[in-house]
């Protein structure tokens, strides 16, 4: 067999492992991938972006990065969100509410259209997950508000500062007062259950925590289990040791907000403590081939090179037995 399709099939049989259904320039290669290990009814994860906060291309960036996104909308990126369906209920959740909503919601109604019997009102959710207060992460909650969906009593769910950041700081206390919104408590390390085949527990982690806490979420499923972690400081700033973390699951999307040092000439990178993907792909590589497959990087910075699937870095991340997460992939949990 010619080396190429060697590396092809590999990539193929570790997607089946993991339950992973691609789309585009992906670990698939393009080539959809239905997972055979899971019922066609099977709850899943689905990657509703992958850029950092301000997506791909950013407001106000005139570099070559951001003008080839311009010049071409099919290299556009939304911020980074992920889709929780159900199917058997056809219940809808999403992980963070950005200020790309709008595309998402829609990519999520291709994906897992709303449901329409019991007469579901828009944004047809049954609860959105909320990591911490910056802005790509919460600031699409306005296209709840009267002005745009005037939604009703959408479920919220969100750690105590993130709770009370909502609560008492407008617009956002708005929504809570209107009941457009309605906020949900989580407590870190404590399991919370979506329904009864979906779970979620929060796990706290080092950030900028100016205005919120910030976690990530273990999300369980009846088979198989995803961590979602968007943003963290530094590997080493963390208590818990992420190889712990990464042997409880199956899948594990992590931060890789940038590259490599100096990607962002004349800022001093130490004041934007994101671990570089180069520096987790250094700690990972003494970890069995099956461990270092399960991570999938995500929420790229518009100057990481990882966001084009045809780079040098990519192609890194690769070899090194990881993956760039695609925006539109389907893990089955």
């Amino acid at each position: 067999m010619p080396m190429n399709d060697l590396k092809v099939t590999r990539r193929r049989a570790i997607a089946a492992t993991l339950g992973l259904c691609c789309s585009g320039a992906s670990l698939c290669d393009g080539q959809a991938e239905s997972p055979k290990e899971t019922p066609k009814d099977s709850p899943f994860l689905v990657v509703l972006g992958v850029a950092q906060d301000a997506g791909y291309p950013q407001a106000g960036c005139l570099k070559d990065c951001c003008q080839a996104a311009r010049s071409n909308p099919k290299l556009r990126r939304f911020a980074t969100s992920f889709g929780i369906v159900d199917p058997k209920s056809r219940q809808r959740w999403m992980i963070e509410c950005t200020p790309n909503f709008p595309g998402q919601l829609s990519l999520l109604d291709e994906e897992a259209p709303v449901r329409t019997a019991r007469g579901v009102s828009a944004p047809g959710l049954d609860g959105i997950l909320l990591t911490h207060a910056h802005i790509g992460h919460y600031a699409g909650l306005i296209h709840l508000g009267r002005e745009v969906i005037g939604a009703k009593k959408t479920n919220v769910f969100a750690m105590p500062r993130m709770a009370s950041f909502l609560r008492n700081n407008g617009p956002w206390g708005q929504l809570v007062r209107l009941e457009q919104i309605v906020l949900q408590s989580l407590a870190a390390d404590r399991s919370r259950p979506l329904n009864s085949r979906i779970g979620v527990t929060p796990i706290l982690v080092p950030h900028r925590d100016e205005y919120s806490e910030t976690v990530g979420f273990i999300v369980k499923g009846p088979s198989r289990s995803a961590l979602v972690l968007p943003d963290i400081d530094k590997w080493g700033r963390w208590r818990t040791r992420i190889e712990d973390v990464l042997a409880q699951v199956d899948v594990a999307y992590l931060d890789g907000t940038f590259f490599a040092n100096g990607e962002l000439p004349g800022r001093d990178m130490s004041k934007i403590p994101h671990p570089f993907i180069s520096e987790s792909m250094r700690r990972f590589a003494p970890l069995a081939d099956e461990e270092r497959a399960k991570v999938r990087f995500i929420h790229f910075n518009h100057t990481n090179p990882a966001l084009q699937s045809d780079s040098n870095a990519a192609d890194t991340i690769r070899r090194r037995g990881h993956q760039v997460a695609v925006q539109g992939e389907r893990f089955s949990l």
